[in-house]
C-alpha cells in the first residue's frame, strides 16, 4: 500500500505554502520518493534520482516484485507474461531476458512459426504481401494492408485502412484501429489500440490501451542507439537504433501522447492525455504534466 504523509519541512527559506507541498509517498516492498509532487529530482532508498516532471504516485497496491527494484537485472517478466494465445512462440521470449531482447526476437519467431493462410475469403480491400497467418476467428475490414511476416490472433479485430508492415505478433481479443501502422511489434492478448496510433518496435504487455492518436517513437532524431536510463541511476545501451516503448499489463496511454524512443512503462502505468514523455514509469504510477492556457482577448 502507498502510505501517504505530509512532511512539514519548512526550514531555510521555505515558506509554509511550499512546505505543505512536500510530500513523502511510501511503497511497501518498493522504495521512498521525497519531494513535491512535481519534482526534477528525487531522493529514492538514499540515492538521489532524476526524475521526470509531473510523476506522481499513485495510492495503489504494487505487484508482489514491482518493476525496477534497484541494482536488480531487467526482466522481461516484471513487465508482462506471454499469454496462453501466443503459447507456439514462447521458446523465443525469455521471461528472464531484459525486455527490449524480445524485439529481436519477434522475426525469428515468426519465421520458425508462422503457416500461412491462402488469401482466399478475404475482403476485396484487403492487401496481402508476404507470409501472413489470420486466424479464422478474426475479424477484418473491407481495407487494410498487411506485409508480412504477420500473426494475427483469434477474436482480434482489424479496423479500417490499418496497416501492418511486417514482423508483427497479435493476440487474442485486440483491436487494431483505423489507420494504426504497425511494424516490428508484439501486442499481447486484450491490447486496444484503437484510433490511429503509431506502434513501431514495441511490446504491449496483455490488456494495455492507447488512445487516440498516440505515437511510440521509435528512433532517435539523431539515430544514436537508444539507452533506457532507470529510476537507480544506470543507464543500459540497448544497443539498438530503433526501440520504441514497453508497456507492461494493464498500462495506459492517453490520447496524442508521444513516448520517446526507449520509454517503458511498468504494470498498470497510466500516461496523461498530450504530453512526451521520455524514461521510465514505474508500476501503478501516474505521469502527466502541469500546463496552463491563458485566455486573451482579440485586439483586431
Amino acid at each position: 500500500m502507498v502510505e501517504r504523509h505530509a512532511a512539514m519541512r519548512a526550514s531555510g527559506g521555505a515558506s509554509n505554502n511550499q512546505a505543505r507541498e512536500t510530500q513523502d509517498w511510501q511503497v511497501a516492498g518498493f522504495h521512498r520518493v521525497v519531494g513535491p509532487p512535481n519534482p526534477i529530482h528525487r531522493e529514492a532508498n538514499g540515492k538521489r534520482l532524476r526524475g521526470m516532471p509531473g510523476l506522481v504516485s499513485s495510492e495503489d497496491r504494487l505487484p508482489c516484485r514491482p518493476f525496477f527494484l534497484f541494482g536488480e537485472p531487467v526482466k522481461a517478466r516484471d513487465l508482462f507474461s506471454l499469454p496462453d494465445s501466443l503459447a507456439l512462440f514462447e521458446p523465443f521470449f525469455d521471461a528472464d531476458a531484459e525486455p527490449w531482447a524480445w524485439l529481436s526476437r519477434i522475426g525469428e519467431a515468426l519465421a520458425a512459426r508462422i503457416q500461412p493462410n491462402a488469401p482466399n475469403g478475404y475482403p476485396a480491400g484487403v492487401h496481402i504481401e508476404g507470409p501472413v497467418y489470420i486466424h479464422p476467428s478474426a475479424r477484418l475490414p473491407h481495407t487494410a494492408t498487411l506485409i508480412g511476416p504477420i500473426w494475427i490472433g483469434p477474436g482480434t479485430k482489424l479496423m479500417p485502412g490499418c496497416f501492418l508492415r511486417g514482423n508483427v505478433i497479435v493476440g487474442a481479443n485486440c483491436v487494431v484501429g483505423h489507420c494504426a501502422e504497425i511494424k516490428n511489434a508484439l501486442l499481447m492478448d486484450d491490447v486496444h489500440a484503437p484510433h490511429r496510433p503509431y506502434i513501431g518496435d514495441s511490446i504491449l504487455g496483455n490488456c494495455s490501451h492507447l488512445g487516440a492518436g498516440v505515437v511510440l517513437s521509435n528512433l532517435r532524431l539523431d539515430q544514436k542507439p537508444i539507452t533506457v536510463r532507470l529510476p537507480d541511476g544506470r543507464a543500459i545501451n540497448t544497443g539498438l537504433r530503433k526501440f520504441g516503448a514497453l508497456l507492461g499489463e494493464k498500462a495506459e496511454v492517453g490520447c496524442n501522447a508521444v513516448l520517446n524512443p526507449g520509454t517503458i512503462l511498468g504494470r498498470r502505468a497510466l500516461v496523461a492525455p498530450s504530453i512526451t514523455l521520455g524514461g521510465v514509469v514505474p508500476d501503478a504510477t501516474i505521469a502527466h504534466a502541469h500546463t496552463s492556457v491563458r485566455l486573451v482577448p482579440r485586439r483586431d
